[in-house]
């Protein structure tokens, strides 16, 4: 039977006080408590559509702002997907995906092969969902590459609506993550030509 791609990971600091646990050969399940409730959706979404099962509870420092929570919720994220995904061996890696939401349309592709880096281009400019901060998304999506140790390009491209706008990336993201996520059982070892990952 092959091992389980599970991970549990907590980070406690004097801002943040985090917990996560993600199964990537779930159903989608999620439960998702951060204290701000436009990215639990957009962190239930991404559970859903990935079909990974993510427990995610985080208290922060919001009466100050938003943007530590957030930055660590990356953070947490992108280690417990670097500790599930183990040695990687099998995985299909690269995944993309493009998802309509409504009038929005975005992009994500991602890269599981070791070497961090984010590009994010988004067309909406809008500033703000009720309070929430929409800019502090980049920074989440930051934290996470470079945690997860994943290449990970998004692109939206147009839509009015701010939310649709936003929900489209993270569904684009979430499916792109269960195609580079699935174990292929013709990829034997990592799939790279140096040997290792």
């Amino acid at each position: 039977m092959s091992k389980k791609r599970i991970a549990t990971v907590i980070r406690k600091t004097r801002e943040t006080d985090i917990v996560a646990a993600i199964n990537l050969d779930g159903t989608g399940r999620t439960e998702v408590d951060t204290g701000l409730p436009f990215l639990d959706h957009m962190l239930e979404l991404l559970g859903k559509h990935a079909l990974i099962d993510l427990r995610l509870k985080a208290r922060g420092d919001l009466h100050v702002d938003y943007h530590h929570t957030v930055e660590d919720i990356g953070l947490v994220l992108g280690t417990a997907l670097d500790q599930a995904l183990g040695d990687r061996k099998g995985i299909g890696r690269y995944g993309s995906s493009c998802i309509p939401m409504d009038d929005a349309l975005a992009r994500a592709v991602i890269d599981l092969g070791g070497r961090p880096y984010l590009v994010f281009e988004m067309t909406h400019r809008q500033k703000k969902i009720i309070d929430f901060d929409l800019g502090l998304i980049r920074e989440f999506f930051q934290a996470f590459s470079v945690q997860a140790r994943m290449n990970l390009h998004i692109h939206q491209f147009y839509g009015k609506d701010a939310h649709h706008a936003y929900e489209a990336v993270f569904k684009a993201l979430a499916r792109a993550l269960r195609m580079g996520c699935t174990r292929d059982p013709r990829v034997k070892g990592v799939p790279s030509s140096k040997g290792r990952i």
